[in-house]
Formats: structure tokens, sequence, C-alpha cells
């Protein structure tokens, strides 16, 4: 009998023991997160310095819930970087299903936002509460991008849950190897939405670079 086990509940040592997922130590693995990053405007800076503020302010209100987040912080970003424009396209709510290597276990779940460019996957974002923790958000993410049916070119992935954000790489060639960014976050003095910023867009010119 087929067991469904729902994407949240999955760990990095299932997902190690039964896709063959591995976490690389090559540095040159996922340089797009800090490699020659573009520089964002002035008026950029200033909107995003009024998204923080906005999110701080909720903040003192709890709870805040994903879908207050999504509003407040993600829909701003992905207008900015974007991913709102052609060739990219946004699907929210998006049904998966992979099957362990045995296919005795399917994990089973729903992507917040997904990227696409046509019908390949780009960029997976998994938006959390701000009291959720990313490092149970990170295995949830690599599960839906081990879903990509196009897993011969890289997918990007971003775990966040308003108040900090980290991005993902992960590639499948004899196996699939993924690679994490640093931690940003919105509790530093310094507005890290601007870093933020930056590396969506250069990973949006890297995807169209890749994909073209």
């Amino acid at each position: 009998m087929v067991q469904v086990i729902q994407a949240h509940n999955v760990t990095l040592g299932y997902l190690e023991e039964n896709f063959g997922l591995q976490q690389t130590e090559n540095e040159d693995f996922f340089t797009e997160w800090f490699d020659s990053l573009p520089e964002i405007t002035n008026l950029e800076k200033q909107y995003l310095d009024k998204v923080k503020s906005h999110f701080l302010r909720l903040v003192k209100h709890p709870p805040l819930l994903e879908e207050a987040v999504k509003l407040v912080v993600l829909s701003p970003l992905l207008s900015l970087a974007g991913f709102y424009d052609e060739p990219f396209f946004l699907k929210s709510e998006q049904s998966i299903e992979i099957c362990a290597e045995d296919e005795g276990e399917i994990v089973r779940g729903r992507i917040d936002v997904l990227v696409i460019q046509q019908q390949f996957w780009l960029l997976i974002i998994e938006s959390k509460r701000a009291s959720f923790s990313l490092l149970e958000a990170i295995p949830q993410a690599l599960a839906y991008m081990l879903a990509n049916p196009h897993l011969e070119k890289p997918l990007f992935g971003l775990v966040m849950n308003g108040s900090d954000f980290l991005f993902l790489k992960l590639t499948k060639k004899n196996q699939p190897e993924y690679a994490l960014s640093d931690q940003f976050t919105l509790l530093r003095r310094e507005n890290e939405l601007y870093k933020v910023l930056s590396i969506l867009k250069k990973l949006g010119t890297t995807i169209i670079q890749e994909y073209s």
C-alpha cells in the first residue's frame, strides 16, 4: 500500500535517504546569490524601506499570517524584480507529487508561488507566517523542487517568513544536489531587502539566459 507523506512533514534526512539528495560543498555551485549582483535604484530602495516599515509595524500586532506576509513583503519584491512581466508567469497553490525511489511512498504538497516560463519551472517560493522557522521550510521547498519535471537545468528557490529570507539552488545531473545562500533578515539596522531584491533580479537574468 502506498503511503502519502505531506511535504511539510518531510525532513532533509528523508530526502537524502529516499531521493539521493545531497548538499554540495562546491563554492562555485551557487554563485548567483552573491556574484556580480545588479545595483538597485534609489527609488527602489525608498520603496523597500516602506515595505520593511510596513512589515515591522504589522508584527507588533500578531498573529501575522502567511497571506499577510505574501501581500506586504513578497508581492512588492516580485513586482520590482520583474517576475510579473514577460517572459515569466506566476502560478500559486500548485499541487505536486513525487515518488520515493522504492515507489512505496508519495510526497504530496502545494507550492505557494511558482514562477514559470512556458512549461519550465524557474523559481519556487515557500512563504510562511512570521513565527515560522526557515529551517522547517527548507526541506519542504526542496521536496517541491525535486518534483520539477525539467531538472536537467538549474532550479532556484526562496523560503521566507517576512522577516527572514534564504535562497536555494537545485540541479539533478548524476544525482540531485543543492546549496543554500546566506540568510537575510529585516531585524538588522540595514535594510537587507536591498540584497534580496538584487538577488531576485540576478536570478531573473540568469534564468532568461539559461532557458533562452
